[in-house]
């Protein structure tokens, strides 16, 4: 008697899923800030236009290429490790799963904070990526960067990707200072509330906690080296920093740490991220609004010439993910009825359910985009008296849906209501010079960065 898989169509029997499938595990999209750039299609939604939509245009800000290392990583975890490393007596050679640190050398860097091969070559290629993407958009005549070496490099290679003739794009530097409000692409440097050690305090409590285990495995292979959970994170660290330099670590191994660790690391570097330029720091939202209110005043107005059809920004890390609580994305209680978003992020466990990833919101190269579609064409669109212009925001190029704002296709956002909804995020988050308990004269509130006369340079091949 023939079993029942055996009447089932070749066809779709070759679909379904094995009984036992395999198990995956890429720690470098598990290394928050220091992640090399992929995107991570989670949710898995596409990220073309929906159907009978298209793009007349767009803004996005980026977060600078690869770099050798940040300097604070440099400095507490990386550069201590190494010489430690070279100061041990220990034989590892004779230790199995530690026997690369017999051979391995740290990478030889000039300057921890510039970029490395690979991130010239991603943002040029991110370059040659929205070329592609937005084929009926004219390419920018203006690309805004901040003022540090590695976001102005990044930007000229992204030009260099995108421009088809030499000289056809200015890449305009804008000042890091430190009393310009909110008129930069560094606004937290202006903001005396802020402080890039806030949030440190929270991930080291769970540092401690975590890898307390793993020292104590570490100390049984090599009790000749005094282990500590600094050494940890250090190697975790090495991962993608000797990755983004050389392509590819043997820290990165899963010899060297379970997928489980991996996932506490990344979490622990979510808390950080979280009490810093997240949602559990009240400024943060402030500091990230003036992108998101700048960017829509210039999609939603009346086309005139001389303007953009693609507006870009390079910055640093702190920025992006202040721009996502300005927009309320990522919110790991937005659903849920509370506001209890601290309580979200506990100090003890992993919370396995949080939105709140910075591994998928700020990897080397991270991007948000604001799209303007036109959807005239869409099924049960037409005609509904909002000109048909719709809006939706992307991470990473996966479409996101706005809280309280999804009336359009494929959960879009209608102008009238992106507007409404902008507005309402201005007063969830508060002004910048309140916030930030500005103490100088002459802040604003307000970036005009894209609106002002540029003196920007070309970028030769």
């Amino acid at each position: 008697m023939l079993s029942y898989l055996a009447l089932l169509p070749a066809a779709y029997a070759w679909q379904q899923r094995p009984l036992y499938s395999d198990y995956s595990f890429n720690p470098l999209e598990h290394l928050a800030g220091i992640a090399p750039y992929y995107e991570p299609n989670d949710p898995p939604r596409d990220p073309l236009p929906p159907q009978g939509c298209s793009v007349t245009q767009a803004a996005y800000l980026v977060r600078h290429a690869a770099i050798n290392a940040n300097s604070f990583d440099y400095e507490t975890y990386l550069e201590p490790f190494t010489e430690k490393l070279s100061n041990t007596s220990v034989d590892w050679s004779k230790i199995p799963e530690l026997n690369f640190l017999d051979a391995w050398k740290a990478p030889e860097i000039e300057e921890e904070s510039l970029l490395t091969r690979t991130g010239r070559l991603e943002a040029s290629h991110l370059g040659v990526q929205m070329s592609y993407r937005y084929q009926n958009l004219s390419l920018p005549k203006n690309v805004w960067t901040s003022t540090a070496e590695r976001t102005v490099i990044s930007a000229k290679s992204f030009v260099r990707g995108i421009e088809e003739e030499e000289d056809q794009i200015k890449v305009v530097e804008i000042y890091e200072g430190s009393e310009s409000g909110a008129d930069s692409l560094t606004p937290y440097k202006a903001c005396p509330a802020y402080s890039g050690s806030i949030g440190s305090d929270k991930s080291g409590e769970y540092i401690k906690k975590f890898t307390k285990p793993i020292i104590a495995r570490l100390h049984d292979q090599a009790p000749g080296f005094n282990w500590t959970s600094s050494d940890v994170i250090g190697m975790f660290q090495w991962c993608g920093y000797d990755t983004v330099v050389r392509g590819s670590s043997p820290f990165c191994s899963e010899n060297l740490f379970r997928p489980d660790e991996w996932l506490q690391f990344e979490y622990a570097q979510d808390l950080m991220y979280h009490f810093n330029s997240g949602y559990g720091a009240q400024y943060s939202g402030a500091i990230g609004y003036p992108w998101v209110n700048s960017t829509m005043n210039l999609l939603t107005a009346d086309r005139k010439e001389g303007d953009e059809d693609i507006y870009v920004s390079f910055t640093h890390r702190e920025l992006p993910p202040m721009v996502l609580v300005a927009l309320g994305l990522y919110n790991n209680s937005a659903l849920t009825g509370a506001n209890d978003v601290n309580g979200t992020m506990p100090l003890d466990r992993v919370n396995y359910g949080r939105q709140w990833r910075s591994s998928r919101i700020l990897p080397f190269l991270g991007n948000i985009a604001i799209e303007r579609m036109d959807c005239s064409d869409a099924y049960g669109y037409q005609n509904n008296g909002t000109d048909n212009e719709y809006y939706r925001v992307l991470v990473n190029r996966v479409p996101l849906t706005l809280p309280d704002c999804y009336d359009g296709p494929q959960e879009s956002c209608s102008k009238e209501m992106m507007q409404g909804y902008v507005r309402e995020r201005a007063a969830v988050v508060g002004e910048f010079g309140e916030l930030c308990n500005v103490d100088y004269n002459n802040s604003t509130d307000i970036l005009n960065i894209y609106t002002r006369d540029t003196n920007g340079t070309t970028v030769s091949k």
